[in-house]
């Protein structure tokens, strides 16, 4: 019989997509997106403001992650328009995988290897990026944080897999 971590785990043929890379340069900065960057291992993304640093970062931010399969979610309870994923300032966008199900897991994304930390919560400024009630919107629905256990190169389009 299976246990409820075995129901949890995906099949290894369950893979996801990175759909978008995000990365800022400072906390207030604009968000953009980037076609590849580098993650590198306990510090973040090469591109984004803790990679930019360069100093090993011992948050569980390191990177943040969130299902693309939210964001008209998102949209439709904050009763908006489509959402702009930079505007959530995530820094990967994935589909196709169950981020919320793998809390404490390793995901192969690329050429990195990262440890699903556990919930993204929104910050406040969900109300200026989304509009009124974007910050209750997006409660159970802010994605993941992460750790980078092993660097590599993360690109649009790289797989996501349990490792």
């Amino acid at each position: 019989m299976k246990t409820l971590r075995d129901l949890n785990t995906p099949p290894p043929h369950i893979q996801g997509r990175v759909e978008v890379i995000v990365v800022r340069g400072a906390p207030r900065d604009p968000a953009r997106r980037v076609e590849a960057t580098t993650a590198l291992a306990g510090i973040g993304l090469a591109d984004d403001r803790l990679g930019r640093r360069g100093e090993a970062e011992l948050s569980t931010r390191q990177v943040t992650l969130i299902q693309q399969e939210h964001l008209p979610i998102i949209a439709s309870l904050a009763r908006s328009g489509p959402i702009d994923p930079v505007g959530l300032r995530r820094n990967l966008v994935v589909s196709g995988i169950n981020l919320l199900a793998l809390k404490n897991a390793r995901l192969r994304v690329g050429g990195a290897l990262l440890q699903i930390v556990g919930p993204c919560q929104p910050c406040s400024r969900m109300e200026e990026l989304i509009g009124p009630g974007g910050y209750a919107a997006m409660r159970g629905h802010g994605g993941m944080t992460a750790r980078i256990l092993e660097g590599g190169a993360i690109a649009v389009g790289s797989v996501v897999s349990v490792a």
